[in-house]
């Protein structure tokens, strides 16, 4: 079998990160998303992963984001059936794989038409499920008015916000908040301590990338568009299964979680929004 020779940079080489902590993840007796597909692309892949300096503990904590982030994409869509699910910046993830949603749900898969192209090779089609792949930077409009507007509307997006500047995050959740009658958005920030520090994670150095926004107030971004509300901010220092963790991993998280500074240093938030309804004539 031939295997994929690896060509991005920056950013987009980040993906691989953790796509990597995944497939570790799934070779572990413990488990936290059995991600197979996951380790299949990475068998398929030419690349140094050690690169990524992704290893045990890390490992689990990529598998813990994306299994709350996952979820939460469950318990929208039990509640909204035929929803409408972008998940933005989608890279090598196989959230839909691992959701696995029902046949009614529309859900698109949206990333730059090079990572796009890779994740056409290397990932199989999911199946049962009206399913499709846009090539485009996310920070463009012209996918988003590509869209129908006819159902409620779950925007994902993990490992995205940290490479976009402020404004271009805004505008991002204001285009989704601003097109759909309802929905939610679910995603992953830094602090800004984690901005600072961000030369300390090998994924992001190796790979030539550079982090922008942290966010320090999750309920600020309420005030980027009507009728946009922060329904829960987990921190990554108190996400659910960190027993999961190596002893070492789980006696850093303590020690995390007892500095003011970098306790905040980064979360996975939840917002609701709907469409103000129009007064009454």
């Amino acid at each position: 079998m031939d295997r994929e020779k690896i060509t991005l940079t920056g950013a987009q080489e980040t993906m691989l990160a953790t796509l990597y902590g995944r497939a570790l993840d799934s070779r572990s007796p413990r488990s936290v998303l059995h991600d197979d597909e996951a380790a299949r692309a990475v068998r398929r892949i030419d690349y140094d992963f050690r690169k990524t300096g992704v290893r045990g503990t890390s490992a689990v904590g990529v598998a813990l984001r994306a299994r709350q982030l996952d979820d939460w994409t469950r318990e929208f869509i039990a509640d909204e059936p035929s929803a409408t699910v972008l998940h933005l910046a989608c890279g090598l993830d196989t959230r839909v794989h691992r959701v696995a949603p029902p046949p009614a749900v529309r859900w698109i898969d949206v990333d730059f038409p090079e990572v796009i192209g890779l994740r056409s090779r290397l990932l199989s089609a999911p199946e049962d499920v009206d399913y499709r792949m846009i090539g485009s930077s996310v920070t463009d409009d012209a996918w988003l008015d590509d869209i129908p507007a006819d159902r409620p509307t779950l925007a994902v997006f993990e490992g995205l916000s940290m490479y976009l500047r402020e404004a271009e995050a805004r505008h991002l959740i204001q285009g989704i908040v601003g097109r759909f009658p309802r929905g939610r958005l679910l995603f992953d920030v830094y602090g800004t301590a984690g901005i600072r520090l961000q030369n300390w994670v090998p994924a992001v150095r190796n790979a030539g990338a550079t982090l922008h926004w942290g966010l320090d107030d999750p309920e600020a971004v309420e005030s980027w568009a009507p009728g946009l509300t922060l329904v829960e901010s987990v921190r990554s220092v108190d996400v659910p299964g960190l027993d999961h963790l190596p002893a070492s991993g789980r006696l850093g998280m303590r020690l995390l979680a007892r500095i003011p500074v970098l306790r905040d240093i980064g979360r996975i938030l939840r917002y609701d929004f709907a469409a103000p309804e129009e007064p009454a004539q």
